[in-house]
């Protein structure tokens, strides 16, 4: 255990010493916050929405429900009565830029018809917030039909399905969920995300893991560094370390991201963070780079030089990716067949984990369990053979290791 620690040791002084990694530790959420805030600089330095002025000329004696009404939905106008007509409104708007002019006059109860006209440029979301002003309106409508008070009130009230499950198990699990529907959606999606940025970083630096592994073999050093270590001791080094290096990159994204998302969110992160299920989700990432560390460091050592990769070799460092296969199933429904089936895969297990705990409320626990014991005996079973691969494959110089040889070294 000694020499597998100075190992580890070795590798992380080796990288943090290196130019390239340093860069790219501080680059990529350098360039995640730059991308994030674009928009505001080149937005207004106010930082304020433009607020449209809406001039309502009203025949009908309603200004002061429609008043209202924009006050009850926050929209963002600011609104006047106003004297002109309709034949003036467009020489009023010349040259104007988020102006309304709304007439409501007998054509609003007579054909339900409101001529409202607008500045060639406006608030986008102006066309739907004006729709809002239909409920006076038709309260209007309806009280010059002869409705009294408490007709109007009932009108206005709407109509609520209220659905009832007839199936006794069904209900009751109903019941359960309806307990429990005060439960954010947060709490599950912050500690997933946070988790999947642990093993997406991770991961990425597990690959580095093939890189040197290979790169040692090709300047003919592994000789030297295996006589006075076993190649389980260099082998296990090496994924400890880079699981070190893999930490340090989570640890510099997020010092840049968290306060970020503080600053621009009403989220209260760190709530949502430091929750109990977090160590089951981080868990399920240190679990997939141990397993995915283990193949690529087999498979580093089984090739001679990292630029004559061939098929084999590329289909075997695409394996982190394969969760992304089930992204569409698993959104349309995380509780089914194909989602439950990625649980159940060593390779895409712990992807699939993930997304399905952060959308699901009701967590499945046996099927957790299943995948954290799927898991845990696919790591141990790598782990054994990928030192079988790294102890024969390491010293075997000249040409890369075909299938059929690879799993000769297994068998041996």
């Amino acid at each position: 255990m000694h020499n597998t620690l100075k190992v580890a040791k070795w590798e992380i002084k080796r990288n943090l010493k290196n130019k390239s990694f340093i860069i790219g530790l501080f680059l990529t959420p350098a360039l995640f916050l730059f991308f994030a805030l674009l928009p505001s600089l080149f937005g207004d330095s106010d930082d304020k929405p433009v607020v449209t002025q809406v001039y309502i000329n009203d025949q009908l004696d309603i200004y002061g429900d429609l008043q209202a009404t924009v006050d009850e939905h926050a929209l963002n106008w600011d609104v006047h009565t106003t004297d002109i007509s309709e034949t003036e409104a467009a020489n009023a708007l010349d040259g104007q830029e988020d102006t309304a002019y709304i007439f409501v006059d007998h054509h609003a109860l007579d054909d339900s018809m409101v001529p409202v006209y607008t500045s060639e440029e406006i608030d986008s979301f102006f066309t739907h917030d004006i729709q809002l002003l239909e409920e006076p309106l038709r309260a209007m409508q309806m009280k010059v039909a002869g409705l009294s008070d408490e007709q109007l009130a009932l009108v206005n009230q709407g109509v609520t399905f209220d659905e009832r499950i007839v199936d006794e198990s069904t209900a009751t699990e109903a019941n359960n969920k309806s307990g429990e529907s005060g439960l954010d959606p947060m709490e599950r999606v912050v500690p997933a995300a946070f988790a999947g940025i642990i093993l997406l970083s991770i991961v990425f630096t597990g690959m580095m893991v093939f890189q040197s592994a290979s790169q040692e073999k090709k300047d003919k050093i592994a000789e030297i560094i295996l006589s006075s270590l076993t190649p389980g001791e260099l082998m296990q080094g090496k994924i400890i370390g880079y699981f070190i290096l893999g930490i340090i990159q989570v640890v510099v994204f997020l010092v840049f991201i968290i306060p970020l998302a503080i600053w621009k969110t009403d989220i209260p992160i760190m709530e949502y963070l430091l929750v109990p299920e977090l160590l089951l989700l981080v868990g399920l990432a240190i679990l997939g780079y141990l397993l995915f560390a283990s193949i690529f460091v087999a498979l580093g050592a089984t090739m001679a030089d990292i630029s004559t990769s061939g098929n084999f070799q590329g289909m075997v460092l695409m394996l982190p990716f394969l969760p992304f296969v089930f992204i569409g199933p698993v959104l349309n429904d995380p509780s089914g067949l194909f989602a439950q089936i990625g649980t159940y895969i060593p390779f895409t297990s712990s992807g699939v984990l993930m997304m399905r705990l952060a959308m699901l409320e009701d967590w499945p626990w046996i099927e957790i369990a299943i995948a954290y014991a799927i898991l845990i005996i696919s790591t141990w079973l790598f782990m054994k053979l990928a030192g079988k691969i790294f102890k024969v494959g390491i010293l075997m110089y000249g040409k890369n290791a075909t299938p059929k040889e690879i799993w000769k070294w297994i068998r041996a």
